[in-house]
């Protein structure tokens, strides 16, 4: 089995120590200087390992299937706007791919606690969710894409909170989801989701001490995408870890 990584990053150098010691044959490729891969790249490949930009998602997913490749993993975040094209491209073209916007299991986990906590404590009153997340210095998404997606759980279970806020939006309105996203330091992740409520608070955290889980979540996504057939189009990572009994994703996988 050949499994190509896109980006040559932190995250898609770990992604390869992560598959090379579960036995997988792998190559890595950066960013191409003409700006979009050749479908050529992707002769004899498997299964593909976007873990790039966001803004090369749809162009490197387009390439791959144009040269032969079925199976995706999409470790990468900020191309929301080109996800219903993405999906209509694999649907179209017969092939798979499993996204994330953060393959760690515990980050999964994670996210349906605070879906939890959003459901309950939007029952009670008085109680406020908030979401703080730090990164290295040079992560270029602000918020990250995992408080994006605490954010949209957190919003679809909370009828009081109609959008997300941040601090350059001025004053807190209410209705809205404050998050604050901090850069410094080469913190490879810790996101913070809070309730404040009437004589106290609420605090779920997460913090990856390293990129190992990620890494771990893609090669079982890798796994689960080559034990058989999936259906053509996007799949969520909760069909890999097959920790969620909603319909959904039962359908999904």
């Amino acid at each position: 089995m050949q499994a190509l990584i896109l980006g040559d990053g932190p995250f898609g150098r770990a992604v390869a120590d992560a598959l090379g010691a579960h036995g997988v044959a792998l190559r890595v490729a950066g960013r191409p200087a003409a700006g979009a891969h050749d479908p050529r790249v992707f002769a004899g490949v498997d299964v593909v390992i976007d873990a790039s930009r966001g803004d090369s998602v749809l162009g490197n997913v387009t390439a791959a299937v144009e040269g032969g490749v079925q199976r995706f993993a999409i470790a990468t975040t900020a191309w929301e706007s080109d996800r219903r094209r993405v999906a209509e491209l694999l649907r179209a073209r017969g092939a798979a791919a499993v996204a994330a916007s953060n393959f760690s299991p515990g980050a999964l986990v994670f996210a349906q606690l605070v879906e939890t906590a959003a459901r309950l404590t939007a029952r009670l009153p008085g109680y406020e969710p908030y979401i703080v997340e730090w990164h290295r210095h040079a992560k270029a998404d602000r918020p990250s894409g995992t408080a994006r997606d605490l954010a949209r759980r957190i919003l679809a279970v909370d009828p009081s909170r109609d959008r997300m806020s941040t601090p350059a939006d001025g004053p807190a309105e209410a209705g809205t989801l404050e998050v604050v996203g901090v850069r410094a330091g080469t913190n490879p992740g810790r996101h913070l989701v809070g309730f404040d409520g009437p004589g106290e608070i609420i605090e779920l955290t997460l913090t990856a001490r390293d990129r190992g889980a990620c890494a771990s979540g893609v090669v079982a996504a890798v796994d689960w995408l080559l034990a058989e057939p999936r259906t053509a189009g996007l799949h969520p990572f909760e069909a890999v870890l097959d920790v969620d009994d909603r319909t959904e994703v039962r359908a999904a996988s």
